[in-house]
């Protein structure tokens, strides 16, 4: 069974819902929300919480988790910008199949405020 390392920048409600999960779930998206994107890099998540997450929030956290590689070969993985800026494009609608993929829990490896 081999896994992929992905990141995912979250907010404050963001991460509650996770908690509330037993740290095994992402949260389904807003209507508003088409896609959810981990990214395929540590750096890459931490600007984003960064310069993202903390203007918007006040503050920004960076998890990461274990998915199985053979079910997330079937997305497409976009690049948004640089270099670094890769991300693993799921539908929305997807969301819930995507979370029972996952290996082991979530966990939080950045904090920035």
């Amino acid at each position: 069974m081999r896994t992929t390392t992905l990141y995912r920048p979250v907010n404050q409600k963001e991460l509650d819902l996770i908690e509330q999960s037993g740290w095994k779930k992402y949260p389904p998206r807003l209507p508003e929300q088409p896609i959810f994107y981990p990214v395929l890099n540590r750096e890459y998540a931490c600007q984003i919480a960064k310069d993202w997450n903390v203007p918007a929030y006040g503050i920004g956290y960076v998890t990461k988790f274990e998915i199985l590689t053979n079910y997330i070969s079937k997305f497409n993985i976009e690049n948004v910008g640089g270099q670094i800026h890769n991300e693993l494009w799921v539908p929305a609608e997807e969301l819930e199949v995507f979370n029972e993929h996952i290996i082991g829990l979530i966990e939080v490896i950045e904090v920035y405020k």
